[in-house]
């Protein structure tokens, strides 16, 4: 055995290990409240647990030093084996589920999207809901941390991408000298979110379980809920608008969190050219729903259908994915373009997916400047990026990056429809897993319980890929990859 596969090894034995921690908070809980997934989330824990020490004690000696490509392997694996391990409880816990569902929701889970194949969540034990919110909860860390601290080391993912342009904290490849200390501090700033945004729901009303568990999936931008019928639960205006609010912040980068927490100021908010088109970008497409809400008659009161369109144009554009009325029944074309929202996505180093503000602003810039171009051949135009030129490798990287999003997206599309799924639900549940939103129409508006094990795990791959930022996986997929 090589010294790059024992390496492997014992990171993974590691990565089992600590995933199989994640079940401890929801194990002591259903052993205060005395549920009966005390057993199932104990035959969960602990033989990972086991595993993955004898793993890392095995290799623990073994010193070879990883190179820079073993990173993409070890990135994918890292997620494909915290999913496995997070899906041993849903496992043992519901009957019900087959090991493929139980696999779609931790891997919904980690990833932050929020699709989820259960069905009565009113009515499942507190731990397990708690066990689900809690998979959101260190997702959404887990991804800032990825996108910030480790993406940028292996020359992926959107943060390297603008470093040399962008005004403001982003600009630095890692916020802190030190992954470690990286990590610490973007710990900091997301539990200390999570923690007003619980307090915050409570005093609006939510009871304080649901604060709590309803603030681990927001900030996350992941969309989890207690109830099945998500914020239209509640139908309150000011629980929605601090969904909003938090949504927002979920959206945005979190190295500016971090830099408005450090520095306590957050005048470099408004400097971030990114944070100024994502914001645009939600109240224009809020007042177009808003009043394509009024001029349809599906609502009759402006406070109404601004208050819902709001809060859907931020959750789909957030990749956030909760409802407050829903909007598969919305009339028109407001069903799909909730849809297709989700692509543009947050910003670059935040919890949510899609392809990312900063992209889609340099791709129309891009697409802009070859029309320029046509009609004054000899003349020069810059593509900017808060204020300064971006330069044309990365203006390429881009392009580059969207046209492999596109190209597997509608591969996603086409193994769908070749299991007999209808277009809508095709079209619309492989935008929400690339997209990591969560909700979809046709078939799997409500849930995804319907479609078979093969959709079911093309969904899961869909999740996994749009969460690590296509690159990360399709490398692994080349031959040079794996030819030393």
């Amino acid at each position: 055995m090589t010294g790059r596969i024992k390496a492997g090894l014992r990171v993974f034995g590691a990565v089992m290990a600590l995933s199989s921690l994640m079940i401890l908070p929801s194990l002591l809980l259903a052993v205060l409240w005395q549920e009966a997934t005390v057993l199932p989330f104990v035959e969960a824990m602990v033989p990972s647990f086991i595993i993955g020490v004898l793993l890392w004690l095995a290799f623990r000696n073994d010193h070879y030093a990883l190179r820079l490509r073993d990173g993409f392997l070890i990135t994918v694996g890292i997620w494909i084996i915290a999913s496995a391990v997070t899906a041993v409880p849903f496992y043992m816990a519901l009957p019900q589920l087959s090991f493929t569902d139980a696999m779609f929701e931790s891997t919904s889970g980690l990833t932050t999207t929020g699709a989820t194949v259960l069905v009565g969540l009113d009515d499942l034990p507190r731990s397990l809901l708690f066990f689900r919110s809690s998979l959101n909860f260190f997702g959404g860390i887990g991804i800032v941390i990825l996108a910030i601290a480790v993406l940028p080391m292996l020359k992926i993912g959107g943060m390297h991408l603008f470093k040399a342009e962008s005004t403001g904290p982003v600009k630095d490849n890692k916020l802190t000298p030190r992954i470690a200390e990286t990590a610490r501090t973007l710990w900091a700033v997301y539990l200390g979110l999570n923690v007003l945004c619980a307090i915050a729901y409570w005093f609006a009303g939510m009871s304080f379980f649901d604060a709590v568990n309803h603030a681990m999936t927001t900030v996350a931008t992941a969309g989890f809920s207690t109830h099945d019928a998500s914020f239209g639960y509640w139908d309150n205006a000011l629980i929605d608008t601090i969904a909003i609010v938090f949504m927002l912040l979920g959206g945005a980068s979190f190295s500016l969190h971090w830099y408005a927490w450090r520095a306590a100021t957050v005048s470099h908010y408004q400097a971030n050219s990114e944070l100024r088109a994502f914001l645009a970008i939600c109240g224009v497409f809020t007042l177009v729903v808003m009043f394509y809400l009024l001029a349809t008659g599906e609502m009759h009161s402006g406070g109404t259908a601004l208050r819902h369109a709001a809060f859907q144009v931020v959750s789909h554009i957030t990749t956030t994915g909760y409802a407050s009325t829903g909007f598969s029944h919305w009339p028109g074309m407001l069903p799909i373009f909730m849809i297709m929202l989700a692509f543009i996505g947050g910003c670059s180093g935040s919890t949510a997916g899609g392809i990312k503000v900063a992209r889609v602003q340099l791709v129309i810039q891009q697409g802009l400047r070859e029309l320029k171009q046509l009609v004054h051949p000899k003349a020069q135009f810059l593509v900017t990026m808060g204020g300064k030129r971006v330069s044309e490798s990365v203006v390429i990287s881009v392009a580059g990056f969207c046209a492999l999003y596109i190209t597997v997206y509608l591969l996603l599309v086409l193994l769908l429809s070749a299991d007999n799924v209808n277009l809508l639900t095709a079209f619309s549940a492989a935008a929400s897993s690339i997209n990591n939103l969560g909700p979809a129409l046709g078939d799997a508006a409500m849930h995804y319980s319907t479609l078979s094990d093969f959709s079911t795990w093309v969904l899961s791959f869909g999740m996994l890929i749009g969460r690590l930022e296509v690159f990360t996986v399709l490398v692994l997929l080349t031959p040079q990859f794996w030819q030393e």
